[in-house]
């Protein structure tokens, strides 16, 4: 599970027709039409109601797993959550927290992969989007994701996150080249798929304006890799986590998940520890 490098330097730039105000939305959308008022019974002791409170404030919580530079996050952050931003890649990590000082929001970024989460509590609900589950190429690290989700989701709460399918990689972008050039940067985006894995390769060639020479271009390379999944994949592995599956949409229509959906949103909720 490859960190982004050189790449974070610009990953804002050549993300800056990216929707997020529209994703947010429609995140908040789902975690309002799922919602849950949790399992906690009262025994009417002090002990108990202060419990209660405390899971109160725990509800309220949100975890944004692979955050990237933050965009996400912060705008969950607006709408008056309280964020949490985990990503296993430094520089955006840096990004993010700089995004954090700006806006004088009060987000709590950590630097961890996914596949060893660590919380202090429990949260209201855990949000990945933008692909982030497709780094994870192996079967047992995202049922182990899967699994760490479930334990750190407050009783009741939701994960809602989003996947490429295998349809996208072996279809659209596979074998695909994608280049851009910006007045202080471009990039080089070359796909290969590996049809016998399903694991989409992706080699990024970046060069940056130097910031004192104007005329001076750095250059960056990195490799990627994605897998691609299906539905009923990613089902089973949300039972064998201990997750419920509770719905699936196509994420670019928003309607039912057909057999040329790209993108899949997927929501579950916690099922027990």
């Amino acid at each position: 599970m490859e960190a982004y490098t050189g790449f974070a330097q610009v990953y804002d730039t050549f993300m800056d027709n990216t929707p997020y105000e529209e994703w947010c939305d429609y995140l908040m959308e789902l975690l309002k039409k799922y919602d849950d008022k949790g399992r906690v019974t009262s025994t009417g002791t002090e002990t108990d109601d202060i419990t209660r409170e405390n899971l109160k404030q725990e509800r309220n919580v949100i975890l944004d797993l692979g955050c990237g530079t933050g965009s996400l996050t912060e705008l969950l952050a607006r709408r008056g959550y309280d964020m949490i931003g985990i990503d296993n890649a430094q520089e955006m990590i840096r990004i993010a927290m700089d995004k954090r000082t700006q806006s004088g929001l009060d987000i709590l970024y950590l630097l961890q992969d996914m596949r060893e989460l660590e919380l202090y509590g429990t949260v209201g609900a855990v949000v990945s989007i933008c692909d982030s589950v497709n780094y994870l190429l192996e079967e047992e690290d995202i049922i182990q994701t899967f699994r760490l989700v479930n334990n750190y989701l407050y009783p009741g709460g939701l994960f809602v996150f989003d996947f490429n399918t295998v349809y996208k990689y072996k279809e659209v972008i596979g074998d695909v080249t994608i280049a851009e050039n910006r007045e202080e940067c471009s990039f080089i985006w070359e796909n290969y798929y590996h049809k016998a894995e399903e694991v989409n390769e992706y080699d990024l060639t970046i060069f940056v304006q130097d910031e004192k020479e104007a005329d001076t271009y750095r250059r960056f390379q990195e490799t990627h890799y994605q897998r691609g999944y299906c539905l009923e994949q990613i089902k089973d592995y949300l039972q064998r986590a201990g997750l419920i599956f509770l719905e699936a949409i196509d994420a670019d229509t928003h309607a039912e998940v057909t057999d040329v959906s790209e993108r899949i949103y997927i929501v579950a909720r916690e099922n027990g520890k």
